[in-house]
């Protein structure tokens, strides 16, 4: 019985896609390992959001050749499917697939074992080709569960090569999300996030909207809390929120990306909104939801950007308010347009990085301060600590109670918390009720 071990980098989507993979092994009699020492085949599910992304991936390849010669390693995901070339940037791999057909993984492997050949497996995406359903079942060994609704992206930003690695939008139907949404209730998990590459775009060919999924899933019974990744914000409109709004289930906390909060470099971005749209959203979303959470991604270092741009993104990331903020600089991306304009100096984009991580480190302290003296109900996790429980609200903030307080397990019960004070990116409270939810 061949042993396999798995390496990840890159989205809450590349999560749940090795999720699958790991189901298709074991259902052909493979057995997952968590040490590496003891694979026999090794599985790179890969990132190309940024050139350090790439990097990661061709290291991890590189690494365990040089140090499992007689392994079988296995480079899927992003990075393979948008480089042309990758057959000779990574000649290490031994099985090299796309973000297509990973259901057919293991059976690549075993050709690969029995022809003791080097096998490449990459298909373009065709026009029209609906989303690629990938049955697993899903372990208990997380409370909250992903599920990815949709795939691809429309919106060709001038700085992103996700379209060409990932194809054009496309859904899991209703009947999958009704089905798998209960498959996990099956499996224990209460909250369920959904994700997708863009996932605000979920349904459009059905004539669905993502709300659409958000009620089959909290018309689940078992499943306590339904969360949404990373959403476009021009995508949300009044009937979205008014459906939400209406869902007990539903966790207020909308990461909406932002990238800039420049309008000139927003344009130059391809990003079809402006500061004043963004912020009319978050508005918006305020009235529907008082108490939500804004989280988002900033990228400094856009080609071109002055300091001015970069002052009024800064500027702007204070006026929304976020309570997190997760900041990356620019990487040129081969073959989008951004990459074709003047750059920036590394210098410049270290610099600007650090500024705005500060911002959105003072953002979230004073978030979590705000929180102080409510009272909110958590999930409780995995029990990982000798001196806390913790869990997360609905609005994801990590809260920790002093094990002192209540000796019992607290994994996967929902109890209502009175926050008491914080830290630098958790709260720390006291148990309001100990009865289970």
């Amino acid at each position: 019985m061949y042993k396999v071990y798995f390496i990840t980098f890159g989205c809450k989507v590349s999560q749940y896609e090795t999720e699958c993979m790991r189901s298709c092994f074991v259902s052909r009699g493979y057995e997952i390992t968590q040490t590496e020492e003891k694979a026999d085949v090794f599985v790179i599910n890969s990132c190309t959001v940024t050139g350090s992304g790439d990097s990661k991936s061709l290291y991890a390849v590189r690494r365990l050749r040089r140090f499992y010669p007689e392994s079988v390693i296995v480079l899927t995901g992003c990075l393979p499917q948008s480089n042309k070339d990758i057959d000779n940037a990574c000649p290490e791999a031994d099985v090299i697939t796309g973000t297509k057909e990973r259901e057919k993984i293991p059976a690549l492997v075993e050709k690969a074992i029995a022809e003791k050949s080097r096998i490449i497996s990459i298909p373009d995406f065709m026009t029209g080709e609906g989303f690629e359903d990938i049955p697993y079942e899903s372990s208990f060994s997380q409370t909250r569960a992903f599920m990815k609704i949709q795939d691809g992206c429309n919106c060709f930003c001038s700085y992103c090569i996700i379209p060409y690695a990932r194809g054009r939008c496309r859904s899991k139907s209703i009947e999958s999300v009704k089905s798998e949404a209960q498959c996990l209730a099956d499996s224990g998990h209460r909250e369920v996030v959904l994700v997708g590459i863009n996932l605000a775009f979920y349904g459009q060919e059905f004539g669905l909207r993502l709300a659409d999924a958000v009620e089959i899933c909290c018309k689940t019974k078992g499943i306590d809390r339904v969360r949404l990744g990373s959403i476009e914000p021009e995508m949300l409109t009044d009937d979205d929120l008014k459906r939400l709004s209406a869902l007990p289930q539903f966790c207020p906390q909308f990461h909406l990306s932002l990238q800039s909060g420049s309008k000139t470099v927003l344009k130059r971005m391809n990003r079809h909104y402006t500061p004043d749209e963004y912020m009319a959203i978050v508005e918006k979303i305020r009235r529907y939801f008082p108490d939500a959470a804004f989280t988002t991604d900033v990228m400094v270092g856009f080609p071109e950007e002055t300091e001015e741009e970069f002052a009024d993104s800064l500027d702007f990331v204070k006026k929304v308010g976020f309570a997190a903020i997760h900041v990356f600089q620019y990487s040129p991306r081969k073959g989008t347009p951004a990459a074709a304009m003047k750059q920036l100096p590394k210098i410049i984009k270290a610099e600007r990085a650090d500024r705005m991580k500060t911002a959105g480190e003072e953002l979230k302290k004073k978030y979590l301060e705000s929180l102080v003296g409510k009272t909110v109900p958590v999930l409780f996790e995995r029990e990982n600590s000798p001196e806390f429980h913790q869990g997360h609200a609905p609005d994801h903030t990590l809260i920790k109670v002093f094990r002192e307080n209540s000796k019992k397990c607290l994994r996967n019960s929902i109890l209502y918390v009175i926050i008491e004070e914080c830290g630098s990116d958790y709260c720390i409270g006291r148990i309001a009720d100990d009865d289970y939810t």
